[in-house]
């Protein structure tokens, strides 16, 4: 098993990331063209705790590296299985993902979390924390050197998207401050008038 780990930090309110979450895969973000759909499968509120549990199947266009492709074949569509969690008391969003596609030879499980960063927060000036972990494990048993080749290439793979993740996320992000801003001064406009 390899592990990708990753922190970063958001120049916006969690109660802005945390709508925007939401809007990830819109046209907003031109880095994540590879996102063919996402089918929203259910979504509930626990009544006792108020957590917001959603479950989403999530198609891509994915193309592995052409060695994996020779040695395993496959296709250029890809299925990903997200079940999100959000904890408006608690203010945290906790979304884990696995891959359904190649799951007999490859199992990729990654875990966000988005919360509030209370340290270095001012009034006026909110900022978020990201934390991503994926857990990546090759299922081929007894071909350790392939095994460990397929491991390598897709934590570095992972990075790759997740860099190009997070850039996208940023454009959602400034484009949903802008427009909910826009709106609301419409809104004080019209009360006003």
């Amino acid at each position: 098993m390899k592990v990708f780990s990753s922190d970063y930090t958001f120049d916006y309110s969690w109660e802005e990331v945390s709508t925007a979450n939401w809007r990830k895969y819109c046209p907003w973000n031109n880095k994540s063209t590879h996102v063919i759909a996402v089918d929203t499968l259910s979504r509930s509120v626990d009544p006792s705790t108020g957590i917001l549990r959603t479950e989403r199947l999530i198609t891509c266009h994915q193309t592995a590296p052409a060695w994996v492709v020779s040695l395993l074949g496959g296709g250029t569509t890809s299925l990903v299985y997200e079940t999100s969690y959000v904890d408006i008391a608690a203010k945290k969003v906790t979304m884990c993902s696995t891959n359904l596609t190649w799951s007999n030879l490859i199992n990729v499980r990654e875990t966000v979390v988005y919360q509030p960063d209370t340290s270095a927060s001012s009034p006026g000036h909110e900022r978020t924390l990201f934390n991503q972990d994926a857990r990546i494990t090759a299922l081929c048993g007894g071909w350790q050197k392939i095994k460990t080749k397929i491991e390598e290439a897709s934590v570095e793979r992972f990075g790759e998207n997740a860099q190009r993740g997070r850039e996208g996320f940023e454009a959602v992000l400034e484009m949903s401050r802008r427009v909910f801003g826009e709106e609301k001064e419409k809104q004080k406009m019209m009360q006003h008038a």
